[in-house]
């Protein structure tokens, strides 16, 4: 499941991009200060954790890094460590040790799936090959593995049952559901596993380093959870519904690359239950088919688009964005707690 955002195409060697806090909702200007400021500590620090004195590593370790992404997990660390003392240097290295752990498994993501691009810039695997990148994901899960380890038996603990969840959720979408598993429930428990997790987590090291209480740790955890998933669901309708202008990307990439989605399980769903009806069937079939002709994708598109699987899965996406928003009710009011249910909005926002 490969659903890398658009971002400038950067070559080996490149340092660290300066990154911004607009990946998350911010109306406070100061709040929105503090959290860039802060971004770059995470940034420069973020560059000096993937260098390394062997050329071949170094390079492949800066590649996808140097490419840029969003900095959301990171971001989310920052957002939630402000409810509490934002100031706190364990932060930035909370910062960088989630976004070490995204991108060492961008890097075992790409050559599973055998992605060209990632964040722009060609897939890791595509230059150096597949031993090379999974090495080097592995080099970057050490990083990780011995900066959190500085952070303490706690932190270490999360992280290392953060990264067992990822790996099964990978697991599970690579194998797919067994014979007596509901499609859609081990669809939704990979989207959990493999994405939300680190986020759940990302909010869990922030409010824990910030100091706060486990009642606000507890509901930043359960937040970033649902908003993960939320934000795939939203991925899996956007993939459909949007224009390329608006998604950086072909619209049905992930139908022609033969990803599983919630609008096509939910289609399969209604086929195998004999619920579906014969045009149902029918575009089962061509989903099923050959999509690299342009003209064949665009058609099946253009049919999902009109399909009320479409509109269910737009719900999932607005109901779980809601739900998340939900889990902050023990947070204390203010701009973070306000920015944490803009992010969650703006996910629902994203369906429309």
């Amino acid at each position: 499941m490969t659903r890398a955002p658009s971002a400038p195409a950067s070559g080996p060697g490149h340092t660290t991009p300066p990154s911004t806090a607009t990946a998350i909702p911010l109306s406070d200007p100061a709040l929105a200060e503090r959290l860039a400021d802060r971004m770059a500590l995470v940034d420069t620090a973020l560059d000096d954790a993937v260098a390394s004195a062997d050329a071949l590593a170094d390079d492949a370790s800066r590649h996808l890094v140097a490419a840029g992404g969003k900095r959301f997990r990171p971001l989310l660390t920052l957002l939630a460590g402000e409810l509490g003392d934002g100031s706190n240097p364990q932060l930035v290295d909370a910062a960088v040790v989630v976004e070490l752990t995204q991108v060492a498994s961008l890097y075992h993501d790409d050559v599973m799936d055998s992605a060209p691009l990632r964040r722009g810039a060609p897939a890791a695997h595509t230059v150096w090959g597949n031993s090379v990148a999974i090495l080097v994901g592995d080099l970057l899960f050490a990083r990780a593995s011995a900066l959190v380890a500085g952070l303490g038996p706690e932190a270490v603990v999360l992280q290392s049952r953060t990264f067992e969840r990822m790996c099964l959720g990978q697991l599970h979408e690579t194998m797919g559901p067994g014979a007596d598993d509901d499609p859609v429930a081990h669809y939704l428990q990979v989207l959990s596993d493999k994405t939300a997790s680190l986020l759940a987590t990302s909010a869990r090291l922030g409010a824990m380093f910030g100091g706060c209480g486990p009642e606000v740790v507890e509901a930043v955890a359960a937040y970033g959870e649902k908003v993960g998933v939320a934000f795939q669901l939203a991925d899996d309708v956007l993939d459909i519904a949007s224009s390329g202008d608006e998604s950086g990307k072909t619209p049905g990439t992930d139908l022609r690359e033969h990803v599983p989605t919630m609008p096509v399980l939910l289609l399969r769903q209604r086929v195998a239950r004999g619920t579906g009806t014969a045009d149902d069937a029918a575009l089962l079939a061509r989903l099923d088919g050959d999509l690299s002709d342009d003209a064949a994708l665009a058609a099946v598109v253009e049919d999902l688009r009109a399909h009320d699987v479409l509109a269910e899965t737009r719900a999932l996406a607005v109901r779980g964005a809601r739900e998340a928003a939900q889990e902050l009710e023990p947070l204390p009011d203010g701009s973070v707690k306000d920015a944490l249910a803009d992010l969650a909005g703006a996910l629902a926002d994203r369906t429309v």
